[in-house]
Order: C-alpha cells, then sequence, then structure tokens
C-alpha cells in the first residue's frame, strides 16, 4: 500500500512536504482536506491534528512533522542532491525559519490579532531573517549551493507569505537577492506541478495518487 499524505494546497509546511516527495520521486496517495473539517483517520494517527501527515505502511510509521517527511522522502531518493551539501547547517537555518521567523511572520501576517505592536514592527522582527537570507545568496545563487537544496525549498514558502503580505512593499524593498531567489523558486515548474488543485478528500473517497 502506498503512503497517505494528508495535505492542505496552501500551508507551507505541506508545500514543502510535497515537494521533497515529487523531487525524490515518490509516490503517495494525497489526501487533500480542509482544516475546519479534519478527517477522524488523521487525529486518530496524529492527534494534534496539524499539516502535513504521513502515513506509512497501514499507520505502521507516523510522520507528522514536515521536515521529517522532507528527509524520508530525500533519503530514499535525491536524484537533485537536496541534502547536499551540509544538511547540519541547513537545518539550523531551517529552524531559525521555522521557530524564530514563523512567529514575527505570524504576527505581521496577521497583525490586528496582535495589536501591542502595529504590524511595521513585526515587519521588522521579520526583517533579520530575510538580512541573513540576503547574506548567504549574495555570494551563491540559492541558500546552499549554485543548486536547489533542502533548505531553499524547506524556507521559500515562508518567504513566500511574507513577500504576499504587503507586495508593494516587498517589491520595491532592497532585499534584491531574496526577491530573486523566490522567484526563480516560484517559477520553478516542479513548485507549480505542486501546487495542482485536488479535490478535497472526504472519508468515503478515494485518494489521489501523487505526484
Amino acid at each position: 500500500m502506498q503512503p497517505i499524505l494528508y495535505s492542505f494546497r496552501r500551508c507551507p509546511y505541506a508545500m514543502r512536504a510535497r515537494l521533497a516527495i515529487a523531487a525524490s520521486e515518490q509516490t503517495v496517495q494525497l489526501r487533500e482536506i480542509i482544516l475546519k473539517y479534519k478527517p477522524a483517520h488523521l487525529l486518530s494517527i496524529s492527534p494534534k491534528g496539524t499539516i502535513p501527515v504521513l502515513s506509512i505502511d497501514n499507520d505502521k510509521r507516523v510522520i507528522d512533522e514536515s521536515l521529517e517527511i522532507m528527509i524520508w522522502a530525500l533519503s530514499k531518493k535525491d536524484p537533485q542532491n537536496w541534502l547536499t551539501p551540509q544538511l547540519t547547517d541547513m537545518i539550523q537555518l531551517i529552524d531559525i525559519n521555522d521557530y524564530e521567523f514563523k512567529p514575527w511572520l505570524d504576527k505581521y501576517k496577521y497583525a490586528d490579532r496582535y495589536p501591542e505592536k502595529n504590524e511595521e514592527y513585526y515587519r521588522d522582527q521579520a526583517e533579520d531573517f530575510l538580512m541573513l537570507l540576503q547574506d548567504r545568496l549574495s555570494v551563491r545563487d540559492y541558500l546552499f549551493a549554485n543548486h536547489i537544496t533542502l533548505a531553499d525549498i524547506a524556507i521559500f514558502p515562508f518567504i513566500r507569505q511574507f513577500a504576499a503580505v504587503d507586495a508593494k512593499w516587498f517589491e520595491q524593498s532592497d532585499y534584491t537577492k531574496v526577491k530573486n531567489w523566490l522567484a526563480l523558486l516560484v517559477e520553478n515548474p516542479l513548485f507549480i506541478a505542486c501546487m495542482k488543485k485536488y479535490p478535497t478528500w472526504l472519508d468515503s473517497e478515494e485518494s489521489f495518487t501523487f505526484p
């Protein structure tokens, strides 16, 4: 039985999981869900109810962290060398994205929910990470090499979200290297393919083969 991937198309965590699965040439059964109506099976194998979740061998193994799903897929096959070079360093940068940048991104994106400060303040805090990326991209095409790596794929969906909060501000910003890098990744055929829309999965319906 093929692994089952619970996904939500617009979720950046699910995006990076789908991208790694597609790049590694693995095949899964995709179940596109609505976050407000999480299927019983999803909650039974991963009670925290976050997306993505990968069920392997009829629930004998469940992976409910997106980065772990990426590494699971790429450890099976990595034709584009996403895991090299410097995997440990890449994971450290991804952790900064996930645990330092992402909370500021959420406050910037939903500033009305966090009235303690204004939108500009939250954006300023998030910019620390953009400056880090800008520095790395000043000496290479991508974050760790002149080819796409795990770090690029794990991080860019969140920068894509950041750019969309105030698209005019982002376009006029001085983050030229980041903007060019983001454009390359968003226009990549693999990303376009992985953003294909699938019908919502319900308990009574079959999954869809992905990719």
